[in-house]
């Protein structure tokens, strides 16, 4: 089986997982359709990690963990007994005896002019609840059942204008296009991915170790073009991504020749190839672009 970074060994175990996008999960699929090491490792992550959920048990907790609960809160002791105030002692009837009132002369004018005011005021209240209850009828009546009404108290038709928008739709996912750059026979070097409408390019190194001293230097190669075009050095992390391939046309783009290069360290210093290509590959169409939605 073939040797895998700890880079390629996380990927996998990410597609497992499920937690990698949708551009790393193309990449990956790829990586699996030429290499069937590669795909064997990606299921036996599948397995180790799909088991692991019988591993985990249900767990009771301990009897004082309440106990320690109780007493943070406060309510691990006794409480105290509730004490009500005693009430005072009842008077003697020798006190009682001995208290007078003075005698009261109440004076009823006051309470019958009051009395005529509060009369006053009901009628008045009254008056405006029956008001209040035509008003509300005959809104419920203009309402629900105009027709009911007198022609001078039916509401006047109204016409309302409505401006339905209808959401613009979501731009179509663009197609995708792939392309192994590797040795005649070898294994995977790069897998180079193209955005079909932007022409963005990304590369992974997948299996290519640099020289000391030298550089990936990657080319684009077309009858269209008088000489091989530099798109850049292939940088030391596994991801390169460069918008280098955006100025030429889409259909120079999907049938070009990509070549990778050793140059001297920083890449060709003319912008033309020092040595032989070492891995070559061309684009192939991995996700076709989305059918535009029917009209409605």
């Amino acid at each position: 089986m073939m040797a895998y970074s700890e880079d390629h060994i996380a990927l996998a175990a990410e597609y497992a997982l499920g937690t990698l996008d949708a551009d790393e999960r193309a990449q990956v699929e790829t990586m699996m359709a030429v290499d069937k090491d590669f795909t064997a490792l990606v299921e036996a992550w599948e397995h180790k990690l799909g088991v692991l959920n019988q591993m985990v048990g249900s767990v009771e907790p301990r009897p004082e963990v309440w106990d320690k609960i109780k007493a943070a809160t406060g309510f691990s002791g006794a409480q105290a007994p509730l004490v009500l105030p005693e009430a005072p002692p009842p008077a003697s009837a020798a006190a009682e005896a001995e208290v007078v009132e003075p005698a009261v002369v109440v004076d009823t004018s006051n309470v019958i002019r009051l009395s005529a005011q509060a009369g006053r005021w009901r009628r008045v209240a009254s008056f405006t609840t029956a008001i209040a209850a035509a008003l509300v009828a005959m809104i419920g009546l203009q309402l629900y059942q105009p027709d009911l009404l007198p022609a001078g108290l039916r509401p006047k038709p109204r016409t309302q204008v409505v401006e339905v928008k209808t959401p613009a739709q979501p731009a179509p996912p663009s197609a995708q296009y792939v392309a192994v750059l590797q040795k005649e026979g070898g294994a995977p070097a790069f897998i180079l991915t193209v955005d079909g409408t932007t022409r963005n390019f990304t590369v992974r190194k997948v299996g290519a170790t640099p020289e000391p001293g030298k550089s990936f230097e990657l080319w684009l190669i077309s009858d269209k073009l008088p000489r091989p075009r530099s798109l850049g050095v292939i940088g030391g992390s596994d991801f390169t991504a460069r918008p280098a391939l955006a100025s030429y046309d889409a259909d120079l783009v999907n049938n070009a020749t990509y070549a990778v290069t050793v140059e001297q360290a920083g890449g060709s210093p003319d912008g033309n190839p020092h040595s032989a290509p070492v891995f070559t590959g061309k684009l192939i169409e991995s996700v076709p672009p989305a059918a535009p939605a029917p009209a409605r």
